[in-house]
């Protein structure tokens, strides 16, 4: 019998002391700085770890940046269609449009590329698709769901502001470490198991300040026991077909094993970070916030332990032709 994943009992474990010792007022900023440091430097670290040459295949590879765009703009949304046949009593107004909100929003940036990094997949690749698509989603995101809704969606966005974040936190220290390689490849290379360890440690920090976030905002005291077990059930539902597609697609189209790992993740991930803020702006005076909020609450806890688990599982698999060529 497999033992059960360190990793994931800290994921657990961070689950659970948010839910009972929530980051919130000035201990929620200190984290959010932290959580905003940590990324940087992760990506500091990933591109001063990264050959230049493996820089620029990452950046020119258009055929998987096109495919991981159609699964989180499209296979997404079309996975989410159906939920709207359930019966009101199971599926109300607002929970659907919650769903719909959460199938048209862009990809998940620094869980996407830390989860592509621990599965040995092509870590470049993520970040370019992961950032383009946070970017550019903002505005996919409200003419999707006006789409799939039949409706007008009214609100707006500073999408200066967002392409700035993602210029700041994520290329400039990206390029910054590329810049300083001749210098730090040999360090990086010696320590390529602490680099791993730090992933994962930028992992549990999302992972513990983001369901915060969810705790503080009333997740466990607002909605009936009925509406969160159903949320949880198609949210799993959702994430597992959207990662079998998209495995089963990039095998079909032949992708090496490592792009198709920056596909599973950044196809399947959707962002928190962008849903919550842009929600606020798109339904600010819907009584049923709380309610639309819900799925994206839940589908982030969700993809970040479900991923744990396949990007340990890409890795031990990666890691498996290795230990045997050596004996």
């Amino acid at each position: 019998m497999r033992k059960i994943d360190p990793f994931l009992l800290l994921i657990m474990a961070a689950v659970a002391v948010a839910s009972v010792i929530p980051a919130q007022g000035a201990g929620a900023e200190i984290l959010d700085t932290l959580g905003i440091l940590g990324i940087a430097l992760l990506f500091f670290v990933h591109g001063a770890a990264l050959p230049r040459d493996v820089v620029i295949e990452g950046l020119i590879q258009w055929r998987l940046h096109l495919f991981i765009f159609a699964i989180t703009f499209a296979v997404f949304p079309l996975a989410a269609m159906p939920f709207g046949v359930l019966p009101s009593a199971w599926m109300p107004a607002d929970l659907l449009l919650g769903f719909l909100y959460l199938a048209a929003l862009p990809s998940a940036v620094s869980s996407s590329i830390a989860f592509t990094a621990m599965a040995k997949g092509n870590v470049p690749a993520a970040i370019c698709s992961s950032a383009a698509s946070n970017v550019f989603g903002l505005l996919l995101t409200p003419v999707l769901l006006s789409l799939m809704t039949r409706t007008s969606v009214e609100g707006g966005f500073d999408l200066t502001k967002a392409l700035g974040d993602v210029v700041l936190q994520l290329l400039v220290p990206f390029a910054a470490g590329q810049i300083v390689r001749p210098w730090l490849a040999r360090v990086m290379a010696r320590h390529e198991r602490r680099i791993g360890q730090f992933d994962q440690a930028i992992i549990l920090l999302i992972v513990y300040a983001a369901f915060s976030q969810s705790v503080v905002d009333g997740l466990w005291s607002r909605l009936p026991p009925a509406s969160v077990a159903l949320t949880a059930v198609l949210c799993l539902v959702l994430l597992t077909v959207v990662l079998s597609v998209t495995a089963l697609i990039a095998r079909r189209l032949g992708f090496s094993r490592r792009d198709e790992i920056a596909a599973v993740f950044c196809g399947s991930k959707k962002s928190l970070a962008s849903g919550l803020p842009l929600a606020k702006v798109l339904f600010a005076t819907a009584p049923g916030f709380g309610m639309i909020v819900l799925p994206i609450m839940f589908y982030n806890q969700i993809q970040i332990l479900v991923g744990a688990v396949i990007a340990r599982r890409y890795a031990r698999d990666s890691a498996m032709p290795a230990a045997a060529g050596s004996k």
